[in-house]
């Protein structure tokens, strides 16, 4: 609503109330939805981690007209086609560690609690009954276009808003739609039909946080109008602010265009589980900040997946080593600072890009110790391991044992290159060979051939190791 970075502190003493909007499910989610869901996860995980006691909304749109239209085109039911990709969304939120949220409603669950509000605005003139249906009078409420900061020209504009002689202003937007032919309908005191999409977030948000709430989250382009119109309806029912936060995420782009189905340019997320460690996509979007937009790319996903493989590659070295000595662990002084400097950049408006670099500072610090083979240096590495872990975790990342991921990644990215373990092993067999007869050019060819590949050798006491670049 300013504008700016405001201080945090909950409505209610240490309790802290949070509303996402969710998916409307009609298809697959894309990679654009998993930002929402990752950044919003990192909010609720770090919140928890605080010490709140965090109450965490995030809905589905479970009615709505590419639903029906879905289902008009498959000759089933619109439920079945909703209820199809709820558990579609639910399984890719398992997929990439995702926390469930405390309470997840569909919107079709709180029809009542939509009439009753809209009862509400009808009555308070705020709303008005035309030809069963119910509009929002946007005339009713003066601080409209204040969240979006628009003009009234912009708002037509943004909300594309088609020439409907019902309304009484073209910015009017619909609280209830009359019943169609063909399309799922519920009583009403209106009149049968179904809700607009607005009403169905202030219903639940009320009915599950109350208002004000603390934290109302979304994509970027919810602002306007879904947001502006939310808060409208919320705030000329109860006459009470709807929310004291609100914090957007940016666009996931591809070629500086917002991936989006009516664009065409998506990428599902169960396509890119299929080439990709679900923690590389989490890594992708943590690695910018939260409201900046994220050019989506085969070398911005690349670097994200070698830089969550050198994370692993650390704390396989590291559990590794600690495995064989365990003594009692003492306080890394570089690694407390590292963290603080970490927790300081979460406090910042979620900077997760600067807690990061702390962390990928606190991995080239634990490598040099592992280095360096100095038996002192074990009890620093126990406790600079144990924070390099429990930042990540946070996060949400590093969930997997290094020893299965490094073995999962290696198969994953050979198939990609064109080769194969047992080609791999048998060029490093060939190369230990080669160095044994002191043929240091063949040996050094076999080096150049596999780094051409993307595989970097490194020759230690108990033999020659090779990892992902």
């Amino acid at each position: 609503m300013t504008g700016r970075k405001e201080f945090f502190s909950p409505v209610r003493d240490n309790h802290v109330r949070m509303y996402v909007c969710g998916v409307t499910v009609y298809d697959h989610c894309h990679v654009g939805h998993a930002r929402s869901a990752i950044v919003f996860d990192t909010v609720y995980r770090y919140l928890l981690y605080s010490g709140f006691d965090v109450t965490y909304v995030r809905n589905f749109t479970d009615v709505d007209d590419k639903i029906i239209g879905r289902a008009r085109v498959e000759g089933v039911s619109w439920k079945e086609v909703s209820e199809r990709y709820i558990a579609s969304f639910l399984e890719d939120m398992e997929v990439l560690k995702v926390l469930k949220p405390t309470h997840e409603p569909r919107a079709t669950e709180h029809i009542e609690d939509m009439i009753g509000l809209i009862e509400r605005l009808i009555k308070k003139g705020h709303a008005y009954l035309e030809a069963g249906n119910v509009y929002f009078s946007v005339e009713s409420y003066r601080p409209y276009g204040e969240l979006s900061k628009r003009t009234k020209e912009e708002m037509l504009s943004g909300a594309r808003v088609e020439v409907d002689e019902k309304k009484r202003n073209p910015l009017d937007f619909a609280l209830w739609k009359a019943a169609m032919e063909g399309e799922p309908s519920f009583d009403s005191p209106f009149g049968k039909g179904r809700p607009g999409w607005h009403i169905e977030c202030s219903a639940m948000s009320l009915s599950y946080l109350g208002n004000p709430f603390d934290i109302h989250g979304g994509g970027m382009d919810l602002i306007f109008p879904h947001h502006e119109n939310e808060r409208a309806q919320t705030e000329a029912a109860t006459g009470q602010k709807c929310a004291n936060i609100w914090m957007h995420n940016g666009f996931v782009n591809i070629d500086k265009e917002k991936m989006s189905k009516s664009l065409g340019n998506i990428v599902l997320m169960k396509e890119f589980f299929k080439e990709y460690h679900p923690e590389v996509l989490r890594l992708l979007f943590l690695l910018t900040h939260y409201r900046s937009p994220i050019d989506y790319s085969l070398t911005s996903v690349q670097e994200a997946e070698a830089a969550l493989s050198r994370l692993y590659y650390t704390a396989k070295r590291v559990s590794e080593l600690i495995r064989v000595a365990c003594p009692e662990p003492k306080v890394d002084e570089e690694a407390k600072e590292l963290e603080e400097a970490f927790f300081r950049a979460l406090e910042d408006d979620l900077n997760t890009a600067s807690a990061l670099s702390s962390v990928f500072e606190l991995s080239k610090r634990l490598n040099r110790m592992v280095d360096e083979a100095d038996p002192s240096n074990h009890p620093l590495i126990h406790d600079a391991y144990a924070t390099f872990r429990s930042c990540l975790q946070l996060l949400g990342l590093l969930n997997d044992d290094p020893e299965v991921f490094d073995q999962t990644q290696k198969a994953r990215y050979l198939k990609k290159v064109g080769l194969s373990i047992e080609e791999v092993e048998a060029l490093l067999k060939e190369r230990h060979e080669a160095r044994k007869r002191r043929d240091f050019e063949r040996a050094d060819a076999i080096r150049e051939t596999l780094l051409a590949k993307g595989i970097v050798l490194m020759d230690k006491k108990e033999g020659t190791e090779w990892r992902i670049r």
